[in-house]
């Protein structure tokens, strides 16, 4: 399973051709106390760098974005019962969707971990 991370603060974990993707702990801490997730519909086919998915705090709303092209295949259910989870497990629980990759090619502009942590630094 290899970890990636995009410049807009999302987190793909790679399993085969299948991505889970959510907000990396930095994103969800900028964002103060979650009270909303509008999460995308399965089936959905998403490009790269479209809007997949809301975020509202007490802050603000974000959207979260589709890092790669691919379809939904499942998204979290969980979030929308229990938006805080993004507060509590940002990296685990609070995954937003999971896609089919269309085109592992896209995840060469992506950055690992020590990557990410020297573009939040």
């Amino acid at each position: 399973m290899t970890t990636l991370y995009t410049s807009d603060h999302e987190w793909l974990r790679i399993e085969g051709d299948v991505a889970t993707i959510g907000i990396t702990d930095y994103a969800q801490s900028q964002l103060g106390d979650v009270v909303f997730v509008e999460l995308p519909k399965v089936g959905r086919s998403l490009k790269k760098t479209e809007a997949a998915a809301v975020v509202e705090s007490v802050k603000a709303a974000s959207d979260v974005y589709a890092p790669i092209t691919g379809e939904v295949i499942e998204v979290n259910e969980a979030l929308a019962a229990e938006p805080a989870l993004v507060n509590s497990d940002a990296g685990g629980k609070a995954w937003f969707f999971k896609m089919k990759i269309a085109d592992k090619g896209e995840l060469g502009g992506l950055m690992d971990e020590a990557a990410y942590a020297a573009h939040t630094a």
